[in-house]
Formats: C-alpha cells, sequence, structure tokens
C-alpha cells in the first residue's frame, strides 16, 4: 500500500551540560576550575530520494529524534556532538510545518536541508573564570534542541496522469503502454493507490476512479486527486460502452475543477477505452459524441495495435 501521507514529530538533540569541576592530582591540592563543555545536541535533516514508497517508515514511526550532545567532563574534556539524522523523503513531498503552516517541497537528491538545530552545549566551569572570580563553580545545562509538528504530503511526479470513472480502462492502458502491473478487474475500485509506469522516460501515472463528490471525499475522495496537480497531460479515459459520455465526463472534470480549478487549464486528451467492444458505426458515432467535448479525442483498444502505436507516438510527443 503506498503511504502518501504522514504527521510526524521531529526532535533534535539536546545540548550536553557543562560540566563543574577543579583540578585535582598528587601535585595540585587545589587547582583551578577544569570542567569542559558539552556537546552541542544533533540537527535533523531531510533529503530526497527517488522511491515513493518511502514514507511508508512513518506508518508507525510518529517521531523522528536526532542525538543529544554529550556532556563536558574533568580536565577541560568537552563533550562529543550529538550525531545527525537525515531523514529520506520521496521526491514531490510538501512538508508543512503545523504550528507556522509554511510549506516547502522536496525537490531532488542533492539538497540536505535543516530541519530542526540541535541545542547548543552548555558551557564548563572553566569557561567563566575570571580575574575577580577564579574559582567559579557554575556550569550551564544544555539548551533544548527545537522540535516540530509536521505534515508531510506526497505529490506523485508524472508527466501525463491517467484519469476517469473507475473501471474506465486506465490500469490495463497502463499495464500496455508500460509495462507496469497495476492489479486489474472488472469491478469498481480495483485500483486503490496510484500505480506509476514508464513510457519512453515519460512517467504515466494511474490515478484511481473518481466519483462524483470525489473532491469532498466520497469514495476514494480527495486523496488521489492531489496526485494529478504536477502532471504536464491528462488522458481522460471514458469507457465507450457509456450511455451517457457527456455525463461521465463532466463528472470527473467537475471534480477536478472543484478539487484546483488550475488543473482545468492542462492539455487533456480524451481516451474512449474498450472500442474492440462496439461495432465499428458505433464506435464512430460515440467518437463525434466525444469530439464535441474535447476536439483531442480518440479511441483505444488494448488488443489493437495499431490504435496502440497511434496513442503510444502523441503520448511521446504531447507538450
Amino acid at each position: 500500500m503506498l503511504i502518501d501521507e504522514a504527521k510526524i514529530i521531529v526532535k533534535a538533540g539536546k545540548g550536553g551540560n557543562g560540566a563543574s569541576s577543579f583540578k585535582r592530582n598528587a601535585q595540585t591540592a587545589k587547582g583551578g576550575p577544569d570542567g569542559g563543555n558539552g556537546g552541542n545536541g544533533g540537527n535533523v535533516y531531510f533529503c530526497g530520494i527517488n522511491d515513493i514508497t518511502a514514507l511508508s517508515e512513518f506508518t508507525y514511526k510518529k517521531k523522528i529524534s536526532a542525538e543529544d550532545g554529550i556532556k563536558g567532563g574533568k580536565q577541560n574534556l568537552y563533550g562529543r556532538n550529538g550525531k545527525d539524522t537525515v531523514v529520506f523523503l520521496p521526491i514531490g513531498t510538501f512538508v508543512t510545518d503545523l504550528d507556522t503552516n509554511k510549506t516547502f517541497e522536496i525537490l531532488n537528491t542533492q539538497d540536505k536541508i535543516l530541519i530542526v538545530k540541535g541545542g547548543k552545549g552548555g558551557r564548563g566551569n572553566n569557561e567563566f573564570k575570571s580575574a575577580t572570580q577564579q574559582t567559579p563553580y557554575y556550569a550551564e545545562k544544555g539548551l533544548p534542541g527545537e522540535e516540530k509538528k509536521l505534515l508531510l504530503v506526497l505529490k506523485l511526479i508524472a508527466d501525463i496522469g491517467l484519469i476517469g470513472l473507475p473501471n474506465s480502462g486506465k490500469s490495463s492502458l497502463l499495464s500496455v503502454l508500460t509495462r507496469a502491473h497495476p492489479k486489474i478487474g472488472d469491478y469498481p475500485f480495483t485500483t486503490l493507490e496510484p500505480n506509476l509506469g514508464v513510457l519512453s522516460s515519460i512517467v504515466i501515472a494511474d490515478i484511481p476512479g473518481l466519483i462524483e463528490g470525489a473532491s469532498d471525499g466520497k469514495g476514494l475522495g480527495i486523496k488521489f486527486l492531489k496526485h494529478i496537480e504536477k502532471t504536464k497531460v491528462l488522458v481522460h479515459c471514458i469507457d465507450i460502452q457509456s450511455q451517457d459520455l457527456p455525463k461521465d465526463y463532466e463528472i470527473v472534470r467537475k471534480e477536478l475543477i472543484q478539487y484546483d480549478n488550475k488543473l482545468n487549464e492542462k492539455t487533456e486528451i480524451i481516451l474512449l477505452t474498450k472500442s474492440d467492444l462496439l461495432s465499428k458505426k458505433e464506435v464512430n458515432q460515440k467518437l463525434k459524441v466525444a469530439k464535441k467535448l474535447n476536439y483531442n479525442s480518440f479511441t483505444m483498444s488494448i488488443y489493437n495495435d495499431k490504435e496502440l502505436s497511434s496513442l503510444t507516438e502523441l503520448l511521446i510527443n504531447i507538450k
């Protein structure tokens, strides 16, 4: 199961306490202060990774922490800094601070983004000696590390999104275009999570079937609509056997626009799927209806090599 959302707490390490001690040995009965400083707490960083399943780590793991700094010691020994923690998130993950509502996106695998900073280590009493105070007993406590509550939302990065009502042939199309292996069946909601495939370096996402009210959370709802926000082209699959093509088309279009009106600006192709199930005359009649909705309308059967080849060429060259 693809995990595409998670709420987590990230906490940086606490700074180590400074030490309060005085030099004592066989040669020195009453030496000066020699308490060392504590180490700084570890930081937490986020990095991108090309793995859309990476958020599954947070199915049960809800808190991410870095190591605390080590306390200072006598003989002016400084405590070690706490080890940093690096968390790998899928490229395309949006990270939102739930307290400030500030959001940023994981864009690549090169950047190492500081999320929370470790607390500064406390100073040992050796740091406080002076001409007027040669025997300070005081040492600082280490400061706490930063802590944030974050919402992680993955929005798949795909060039082309396959959309449509349940059982409109999207998964079958993805399987023949890209050799991906989505679950395929003859009942609604066969696809319960987005599937990805690659066609000549073009990433295609099969988005689970939408229903009326999806933008309000009905059916599989808004959970998967976010995955088409970043696509360049939408391929709107409609079962050619539909008794009302315009209605089926408008149901999906309405949900897209209600979710985000910017989706209305994307290049769209209408694909009448399962064309092998109707006569040539019926197919042509259905195609005329579809072209009134969008001139970029085509028929498709996954068993028709000519149609499959034409669609492949179209998708590879479309802007």
